[in-house]
């Protein structure tokens, strides 16, 4: 007798933007092409995303309240536990609650802190929220925060150019805080203004690593979204971290190069739809060190 098929689910908590490659309209597509069932939490529902001159913006808080009541009488189970943006305090609460209900020992917990960038928290973000934030991850496997995010979980002054050690020593400090896996993102190479970074931890090995990739003057909204939704669908699928590492960076620069030539609108985000069928070729050349 066949034993029932079964789709590892993958419970996305994101915004819902309805112009706009990013969250929700990016988690989607990318973890179901890597072959996992997406159940969508959305935390807000948006016209557009924040990054346009104005917007209308629907807080879900109460829904989601609902939501997670009604899969609890369900008995809905998760595979993995992925969180974006996160729109209060209360939204925080709400999901460290919902995960620590709801999550097997074996499920895993990916958290992308998002606070802001470029120095500084964004709109309508305040310090009660970072420090939610702050709690909010040690509940996580994996975090993985821009160098704006590193400085504000860690408290520490914001610097746009870091060395390797001090890289890895933030590095340390934030896995300390919780997660077993740190990644920080589009971090700039010292004296390669052509090409950008990301930098790794992880605590089980106490291993660093670093992949480096080819920089262009562009600025796509969703491209982090797309690197973690990649990563996650790699570690759910069995990669080791350099290797995930190495698919999320190589697909947010296929799909950013895709795009780049275009006359077009760069806030609608990357061209995923010219890319979404590279998730399933093998990574070309392996450019991850160890650090």
């Amino acid at each position: 007798m066949m034993r029932p098929y079964k789709t590892k689910k993958i419970v996305a908590i994101h915004d819902l933007s309805g112009v706009g490659r990013v969250s929700l309209n990016v988690v989607i597509p990318v973890l179901t092409s890597m072959g996992f069932q997406v159940v969508p939490l959305p935390t807000a529902i948006l016209s557009n995303h924040t990054q346009y001159p104005h917007f209308t913006f629907l807080d879900l808080t109460g829904e989601m309240k609902k939501i997670i009541a009604e899969w609890e009488k369900l008995g809905i189970n998760f595979d993995t536990f992925y969180s974006g943006y996160l729109g209060s305090p209360e939204q925080i609460e709400v999901v460290d609650d919902f995960i620590k209900k709801f999550k097997k020992e074996e499920d895993l917990v990916i958290i992308d802190p998002v606070l802001g960038d470029n120095g500084k928290l964004y709109t309508g973000f305040d310090n009660r929220m970072v420090e939610k934030m702050r709690y909010l991850i040690s509940s996580a496997d994996v975090i993985t925060p821009n160098l704006t995010e590193l400085s504000l979980l860690l408290d520490i002054p914001y610097e746009e150019t870091n060395t390797d050690e001090q890289l890895k020593n933030h590095l340390l400090k934030l896995s300390e805080k919780g997660p077993e896996i740190v990644i920080i993102t589009n971090v700039p190479v010292i004296d390669e203004p052509h090409k950008t970074s990301v930098y790794a931890y992880n605590r089980n090995g106490n291993r660093f690593w670093k992949v480096k990739c080819p920089y262009l003057p562009a600025h796509y909204p969703g491209v982090g979204d797309t690197f973690t939704s990649v990563l996650t669908g790699a570690f759910m699928q069995g990669d080791s971290l350099p290797i995930a590492l190495e698919r999320a960076t190589q697909f947010c620069y296929q799909g950013i190069t895709a795009t780049f030539g275009y006359d077009y609108d760069s806030r609608e985000g990357i061209m995923l739809e010219k890319v979404l069928h590279n998730l399933n070729i093998p990574i070309q050349i392996s450019s991850y060190e160890i650090i």
